[in-house]
């Protein structure tokens, strides 16, 4: 198995090579030069899987066993779900009126997040020990992937990570989830600015190449190909859960319904529907709607500034995932990738070819919700189920409540499934707006009365400089 930049401008590596790579050096993101394809009798093998084992089927499909070996890989994936709560990892609630809600919750930081990158961190922990290596993580955050990437790494000698959250723009709790953890390898960094704008210095350091190899840079957003290669099996999982029967023919349809952001879920769901996962994909969104206006109309182009919302992890304009969608559906064409990146980097607009915008509106569908759709999803859940909702959630729920009456026979044969992202518990104020009462586990409880530790980064500092000089202090220390 064999990775190449969605731009075409570097060779191929390996799954060690993409792993340990972020963004690839020519401004493009890894991706597998070929998608395995599963026939019938692997899906109806697969259907009984336990949501843990579909992860290893998964990922052995994409780590060679010589890279690897399959008894390691097993052991590493279910080193990496053993802090999570709940027996199967994640658990599906079938609640009122056909809606179907995916938790994705049950890790140390009650987000999705806390699945793949659990993962990722024993992977990298594995070729880190074989070749008595240091790297140094850059992280960008919009709220959950700092904490669940701190967690993921936390203590370990042979990594620090480095993260920037925006301060003001993540809950209280996001915050403390990633400020309260005291260790020697962790640096955390407050800055005033949002979620696209403490993107820039991190992007800046991976551009400087002599930098980023001198320090061993590396990424743990979401444009690290290992979290997408995870995030296949919610699809997989949420499929096997939801379908009636694997023994019609032709296989039943499943909808599957995708809160995104930077856009790591829906690609994974792309991937799958590419291994002939029979699903049809729901992006939804909140105000920042760039994604919904692509899907749409073809019209991929920044707004004026980024809404903050509710649903504030998925407040993100400039959702880079969106370049393995249509690298996917453009039959590999990593010419057009980088001629459309590029112009995209330019004038923050781009008008999406006919052809490519007509494949992705047939792949995606699409819907954005405002704040007070967010709210009355939430209320009409917890009068409904006497279910909490986050407000990430209650965005794919507003797309299940909003489908007119028709559409409801629709679903009679086809059962729709919606990925909760993040627990309730994390949204104390999302709640409160809607008029339900939080109910705050004691280890978030806790977080409030914890020590905290973090850098600011005003506005006016040369945030990349400060992030470099910080890497090269820590680097006299290893």
């Amino acid at each position: 198995m064999e990775y190449i930049s969605t731009r075409g401008g570097v060779g191929a590596v390996d799954f060690e090579g993409a792993l340990f790579s972020g963004y690839a050096p020519d401004g493009g993101l890894f991706m597998p030069r070929s998608i395995p394809s599963l026939d019938r009798d692997t899906l109806q093998r697969w259907s009984s899987l336990s949501y843990r084992e579909l992860v290893k089927e998964l990922c052995s499909l994409f780590i060679p066993a010589e890279l690897v070996p399959r008894n390691t890989l097993n052991d590493l994936i279910n080193r990496a779900f053993s802090r999570f709560r709940h027996k199967d990892v994640v658990h599906l609630s079938r609640l009122k009126d056909g809606l179907n809600v995916l938790e994705l919750w049950h890790g140390v930081t009650y987000a999705f997040k806390d699945l793949s990158l659990s993962c990722t961190g024993q992977f990298l922990q594995y070729f880190l020990e074989k070749k008595q290596k240091h790297v140094t993580i850059l992280v960008g955050t919009s709220g959950d992937t700092g904490s669940s990437a701190i967690e993921s790494v936390r203590g370990q000698k042979n990594m620090d990570i480095f993260v920037l959250l925006p301060k003001g723009f993540c809950t209280q709790i996001q915050e403390l989830q990633m400020t309260t953890v005291i260790e020697d390898n962790v640096h955390v960094f407050a800055a005033r600015g949002n979620s696209d704008e403490i993107d820039e210095p991190i992007k800046e350091l991976f551009a400087d190449v002599d930098f980023a190899q001198k320090y061993n840079l590396m990424s743990l957003n979401s444009v690290n190909w290992s979290r997408i290669m995870v995030q296949i099996a919610h699809h997989f999982y949420a499929y096997f859960q939801c379908a009636p029967s694997l023994d019609i023919n032709p296989l039943p349809v499943v909808e599957i319904v995708v809160p995104t952001g930077g856009g790591g879920n829906i690609t994974a769901g792309c991937i799958a529907q590419k291994m002939g996962l029979p699903i049809q994909l729901v992006t939804v969104v909140n105000s920042n709607d760039i994604i919904h206006r692509t899907v749409q109309h073809g019209d991929f182009s920044l707004s004026e500034s980024v809404k903050p919302t509710l649903a504030s992890a998925m407040d993100i304009q400039e959702p880079y995932n969106m370049e393995r969608i249509l690298w996917l559906l453009s039959g590999s064409d990593s010419r057009l990738m980088k001629t459309l990146m590029e112009r995209f980097r330019a004038l923050k607009s781009l008008k999406l070819p006919e052809d490519l915008h007509r494949k992705l509106s047939q792949t995606l569908r699409s819907c954005s919700a405002s704040d007070e759709d967010i709210v009355r999803a939430m209320q009409h859940c917890w009068e409904e189920n006497h279910y909490l909702l986050c407000p990430h959630s209650a965005v794919a729920a507003h797309y299940h409540y909003s489908q007119p009456e028709g559409f409801l026979v629709f679903l009679s044969s086809t059962p729709r499934c919606c990925l909760a992202p993040a627990s309730a518990a994390k949204f104390q104020d999302a709640l409160l707006r809607a008029g339900l009462d939080p109910q705050l586990p004691p280890d978030i409880s806790a977080l409030t009365v914890m020590e905290t530790r973090s850098t600011p980064l005003e506005r006016g500092q040369d945030w990349a400089e400060v992030l470099r000089e910080r890497i090269k202090a820590r680097a006299q220390q290893w």
